[in-house]
């Protein structure tokens, strides 16, 4: 069949996949893809420039593009730009891949055995042939799960090479030696359909291509072209930033500390009222982020002991202890060696050393604290000096902090004495007559 063969212009929608691939990308672009499908696009065009991502967020956007009944086109653009790790895998899934000059894509290898290795000197055979560094050093598991987590991606990457008859041989080269190819290469090796300068010029490359679409035969119609942007909308861009990995270890600090002000001080009300919203937000957002267990319990058994300092004497050992476990627990907190999804070290520092400053300032007033003498109780009366201000049934009574006492003396009282305690206890008070 012929897309769109009325006199109207072609709809073309046009999405962009800028750095990271994670929750919020996957989202804006499932949702754009699904929009289109529904306002009967001819064509969608997502500009690829990703160092990749995770795995779970790319393998939602592949689902949606293998069950799109609209054409998807991945265009790695503007020069400059890459489709590495989890670009190439869409790449591959796309019923389109083009590539402007200048682009690469590739180094499709689990982040979690493309670990570097130490640089070795080349074989004599080696100085006459034309093979890469990737292959003369490939990425090799080191225990089962990483070679489980290879085979994975290999039959996964192989299966997305057979929907529309791409280069299968070099996409498990990408996954099992972290191989990259320049756009140039991509197109020999029938790695991509295309190369364009821009996005006009991938159009013009694409009237008239026959393509297979939800199983069913289409020939694309872009005589006559208009273009929509599809931009994110403010669900996406809230989910952006709550899913930043920095924004929800702040969310959730500002969650317990909040909380912990408001067991504090009952009733204030604020802390707690800010406390908990941030906390909600912030366990949203580890919903969707490979969060470790293991970090979020030790964060939470740092932060309860370095609360116990306030409480249990202990001359800082839990407050030290607490903090060692706080610092190691945010290192981990992330489960996963991609860069764009690890908290800064120097936000990790900056929230210990708060935390810290505030723990020195609670044992310093503890200390302070104990070394004043006591200023409440009946204690505090021995010593002072009063005047009998009232006799009560035979019994004289003096004026002390604001209060009438009745005194036991071992001498007669009368009205306008003056005594000194001695001791106090219970409600009277032993005095002696001056």
């Amino acid at each position: 069949m012929v897309f769109n063969t009325s006199a109207t212009a072609s709809s073309v929608w046009l999405l962009d996949l800028r750095g990271a691939v994670g929750p919020a990308s996957a989202d804006y672009l499932i949702r754009g893809i699904n929009e289109a499908e529904q306002a009967r696009a001819d064509l969608v065009v997502i500009r690829i420039d990703t160092p990749g991502g995770l795995d779970t967020a790319m393998r939602d956007i592949i689902k949606t593009l293998i069950a799109s009944t609209v054409p998807v086109a991945s265009y790695v653009a503007p020069s400059g730009s890459r489709a590495a790790s989890a670009g190439t895998y869409i790449m591959y899934a796309s019923h389109i891949a083009a590539m402007a000059p200048a682009t690469n894509l590739g180094a499709a290898t689990p982040v979690q055995i493309a670990s570097p290795s130490l640089p070795t000197a080349p074989k004599p055979e080696d100085d006459n042939n034309n093979n890469s560094k990737e292959e003369r050093n490939p990425a090799k598991p080191s225990n089962a799960m990483e070679q489980k987590l290879i085979n994975d991606a290999v039959a996964y990457i192989e299966g997305l090479a057979d929907l529309y008859g791409r280069n299968k041989a070099w996409a498990v080269k990408a996954v099992r030696e972290g191989a990259s190819l320049t756009a140039e290469d991509a197109l020999k090796l029938r790695v991509i359909d295309l190369i364009a300068h821009d996005v006009d010029e991938l159009l013009q490359q694409l009237q008239g291509r026959q393509l297979t679409v939800a199983g069913k035969p289409l020939t694309l119609n872009l005589s006559e072209i208009e273009i929509h942007r599809y931009q994110p909308d403010w669900r996406n861009k809230f989910l952006m930033v709550i899913t930043d990995p920095n924004i929800a270890y702040i969310l959730m600090m500002l969650g317990i500390y909040g909380l912990i002000l408001e067991a504090y001080n009952p009733g204030t009300l604020l802390p707690g009222i800010v406390g908990g919203v941030s906390l909600l937000l912030a366990l949203y957002a580890f919903q969707v982020l490979p969060v470790s267990y293991a970090g979020l319990a030790l964060i939470a058994l740092g932060v309860m002991l370095m609360v116990a300092e306030a409480f249990v004497p202990s001359f800082g050992v839990l407050g030290l202890g607490g903090l060692t476990a706080f610092v190691i627990g945010s290192i981990i907190l992330m489960d996963t060696p991609i860069p764009a999804y690890q908290i800064a070290l120097p936000l990790i520092l900056s929230v210990a050393t708060a935390s810290a400053a505030v723990l020195v300032f609670g044992l310093a007033m503890i200390m302070r604290a104990s070394k004043q003498k006591l200023v409440s109780g009946v204690s505090i009366l021995e010593g002072q000096v009063a005047t009998v201000s009232a006799m009560h049934k035979g019994r004289a009574m003096v004026q002390l902090q604001g209060e009438l006492w009745q005194v036991r003396c071992e001498s007669a009282l009368q009205l306008g004495d003056s005594v000194r305690v001695i001791a106090a206890g219970g409600v009277i008070l032993q005095v002696e007559k001056l």
